[in-house]
């Protein structure tokens, strides 16, 4: 009978023993995921001197911020491309910096205008060429974008307004000083510039 007993004990204590083992693993388990959770929030937090005071600003991944970098980035091309003084140096410099964006397409679509005369009119006829967006949606999912907005053209003379719809598509690359945002346009076209008003202005003397 004595012996019965101590081999129930002994069975009693390898059970307790096991199960205190394995409890422990399980909650060692769970403390060490709630940490790594907790390290990788922390580290999402990047603390900024202020006027000498600490500040907690939220750091966000690429995808986050992928819409707004993308729009941005057409904004970007379309503002160096299209924004345009009689100066042909500063032009020249303008469509360097927007081909750091764009693919052969934009190659192909300065080379259109140039043969068409487009760039020496500006020039001739001391035109200030100006753009502004009115609407750009970015598709994250298919990556394709559409700018909507408005081209102007003063010369000394009048005032012409052309409305300018484009489309294309955005792919990410390496991000750098002439790209700061990490993208690439492709398949690019100008969907419809045709001219909606024309004034003549009034001559001041």
């Amino acid at each position: 009978m004595l012996i019965k007993n101590i081999e129930n004990k002994i069975k009693l204590a390898f059970f307790v023993s096991i199960a205190s083992f394995v409890t422990s693993i399980i909650i060692v388990t769970i403390v060490m995921i709630n940490a790594n959770s907790l390290i990788r929030d922390e580290r999402k937090n990047i603390y900024v001197l202020d006027a000498g005071l600490p500040m907690i600003v939220q750091r966000s991944t690429i995808e986050d911020n992928e819409e707004v970098e993308g729009m941005s980035h057409v904004n970007m091309f379309h503002s160096l491309f299209f924004n345009l003084p009689p100066d042909d140096k500063y032009i020249q410099n303008n469509v360097l910096r927007a081909m750091y964006l764009i693919d052969d397409s934009g190659i192909a679509l300065y080379n259109d205008l140039r043969e068409q005369g487009f760039y020496n009119q500006i020039i001739a006829n001391s035109t200030l060429v100006s753009i502004k967006a009115d609407s750009i949606i970015y598709d994250v999912q298919t990556k394709k974008f559409r700018y909507v907005g408005t081209e102007r053209l003063e010369r000394p003379t009048s005032v012409i307004k052309r409305n300018i719809i484009t489309e294309g598509m955005l792919r990410r690359v390496a991000r750098s000083d002439y790209n700061p945002h990490g993208f690439i346009i492709y398949n690019y076209k100008v969907v419809n510039n045709d001219d909606i008003e024309a004034k003549q202005k009034k001559p001041l003397f």
